[in-house]
């Protein structure tokens, strides 16, 4: 809705998103200003999914709420809606473990539910929003890209991985303190939102978009080394790295 208000200037869209965010504020009323996933808007009754770990908030939808939330405020001049994603972002900050951030937080203490890193499902959008919280104030949101830069540098150091047959770049996932050789095709969108990240970080610009171009390509591979040229769903490594084998679900 705030994407086509955005490009047409027609009210009935901004409209509409100003009554569906209203709605949605109860969902933010946890004692930790953690979202959670699931609300009624007739009741305003709110929790998180049963299959989420302790019944805890997820990184990525927290961190997604960022853009429009704080769109809203510049639409409406109403502080509410940058508050709420603020104060989640504030709590987040707070809790990062020298830039590595896990997916599941508990809402009510505001602490992480488990050690579990992914740039795949569960986290993906978190860090692509930081991004583009930076971009979508024109640089000003110095925060975000800070938070952004921390957080690549950390995955970097802990979850970048590359096989030894092929030499494929990839993003592991961290499981408590074991690395699992791991990589979502939702992730795969990370090779693009490490080429944007290049502008901005001239220290940094010519490693994002070597990282970038690497990802990409383990991406295209696990397309075109398939069958059918569909790729899968999740592509795990050998304990030893020596190369891919899909999987789907």
């Amino acid at each position: 809705l705030l994407s086509t208000f955005a490009l047409t200037q027609d009210e009935v869209y901004k409209t509409k998103a100003i009554n569906i965010a209203r709605h949605l504020l109860p969902a933010f009323d946890s004692p930790s200003s953690m979202s959670y996933s699931l609300i009624n808007l007739q009741t305003k009754a709110t929790k998180n999914f049963n299959w989420a770990t302790g019944r805890a908030s997820i990184l990525a939808e927290v961190g997604t709420m960022h853009l429009e939330f704080a769109y809203l405020t510049h639409l409406t001049g109403d502080p509410v809606f940058y508050k709420k994603v603020e104060e989640a972002r504030d709590k987040l900050q707070s809790i990062s473990d020298n830039g590595l951030y896990f997916n599941f937080i508990n809402p009510t203490s505001g602490k992480w539910a488990n050690r579990h890193v992914s740039m795949g499902a569960l986290g993906d959008s978190f860090y692509e929003y930081l991004l583009k919280s930076w971009i979508q104030t024109n640089g000003k949101d110095k925060r975000a890209r800070t938070m952004y830069d921390d957080a690549m540098d950390a995955l970097e150091n802990k979850l970048i991985k590359t096989s030894r047959k092929s030499e494929l770049v990839y993003f592991a996932e961290l499981k408590n303190s074991r690395v699992s050789n791991k990589m979502d095709h939702l992730a795969c969108f990370a090779g693009g939102m490490l080429a944007l990240g290049a502008e901005g970080n001239p220290d940094k610009k010519r490693r994002y978009m070597e990282l970038g171009e690497a990802v990409t390509k383990t991406c295209h591979e696990s397309y075109d080394r398939t069958p059918s040229k569909l790729g899968p769903e999740s592509f795990y490594f050998d304990q030893d790295s020596t190369e891919a084998r899909g999987t789907v679900s």
